[in-house]
């Protein structure tokens, strides 16, 4: 520890002695121990300028991840191409990797298949490192507690991918998520997703229209004027509890709809309805509620005069 050179007093007591510890990244008091400051600094202390140097200096691997079956701890004795490059004790190191191969317990064995797999599927519906951490987390708890036996692995992935998604406000439908796993169907997912919840405990908030409108406006590539006029339209739905009791992505969907009528960027119901994943039906019916509740009939007509003209 060393003194800190500054003119830096103490919120608690008003004492100038600062002293500054290194290895725990912290400045504090020297005479009542108050914190006044934690640096926590994840680079590295030094420079290098080839990948030699680079290699000899790293003193710490990977931080700690739930896409792996070790979340990245362990270390593997070595591949069989790189045993056989060794001419003395090859032997050994042959039996040291079989029985390494032989210790693993059938909950790390799940887990090495179902990392794998969660991977591959966060991958084609493109989710974010956040989103696939937490799906990781989710699964590990899952499996831990016993909960894959008398399921499918795909399923209890799926449904952990899922929660993870609403959990971090990544909003996607079941529809979007089956697509990553072709042999499970919708009701499948949706019954081992609760299932999950309920047998963990984890609490998730109803999802909003408001998390899909930007998602299904850029897929129907419409401007942000148009994003703009469906945010307000749906503001006023939901203060005249128009929205209520009604699927959060057919409202979103319908909200698109009519805002795309107005701003002039018509989009067909059957477009709306492929991206949303809801039928035609479903966006009539909403279209309908909002159009009469908000009166926003003689909008409509004003922005189909304009066009014409």
């Amino acid at each position: 520890m060393g003194k800190k050179d500054s003119k830096m007093k103490c919120p608690e007591c008003g004492s100038t002695r600062i002293i500054e510890d290194p290895h725990r990244g912290e400045l504090l008091c020297g005479r009542c121990g108050y914190i006044l400051e934690m640096k926590v600094d994840f680079s590295q202390d030094w420079r290098e300028f080839d990948q030699r140097l680079s290699a000899e200096k790293r003193r710490a691997g990977a931080p700690l991840t739930y896409t792996k079956p070790d979340m990245g701890l362990s270390t593997k004795v070595g591949k069989a191409s790189e045993i056989e490059k060794i001419q003395k004790r090859r032997g050994v190191y042959k039996r040291i990797e079989k029985w390494q191969s032989r210790i693993y317990t059938a909950l790390e064995r799940n887990l090495k298949l179902s990392t794998a797999e969660l991977r591959r599927a966060a991958s084609i519906l493109s989710l974010p490192k956040s989103v696939e951490e937490e799906a990781g987390k989710i699964y590990r708890s899952a499996a831990s507690k016993g909960l894959v036996r008398g399921r499918s692995m795909e399923s209890v992935v799926a449904g952990s991918i899922y929660a993870a998604c609403r959990i971090c406000g990544v909003p996607r439908t079941l529809e979007e998520i089956g697509k990553a796993f072709p042999s499970l169907d919708k009701k499948d997912i949706g019954k081992t997703y609760r299932f999950v919840c309920r047998e963990l405990g984890i609490r998730i908030l109803p999802t909003s229209p408001v998390d899909y409108i930007n998602r299904f406006a850029a897929e129907l590539k419409l401007s942000q004027r148009t994003v703009s006029k469906a945010l307000e339209i749906l503001d006023k739905a939901t203060k005249r509890e128009i929205t209520s009791g009604r699927g959060p992505m057919g409202v979103a969907a319908a909200t698109l709809y009519v805002a795309s009528l107005i701003c002039g960027e018509k989009r067909t119901q059957r477009e709306v309805a492929d991206v949303a994943g809801v039928t035609e039906v479903t966006i009539r019916n909403r279209y309908k509620e909002l159009i009469e509740k908000l009166n926003l009939e003689e909008e409509i007509k004003k922005s189909k005069e304009k066009i014409a003209q």
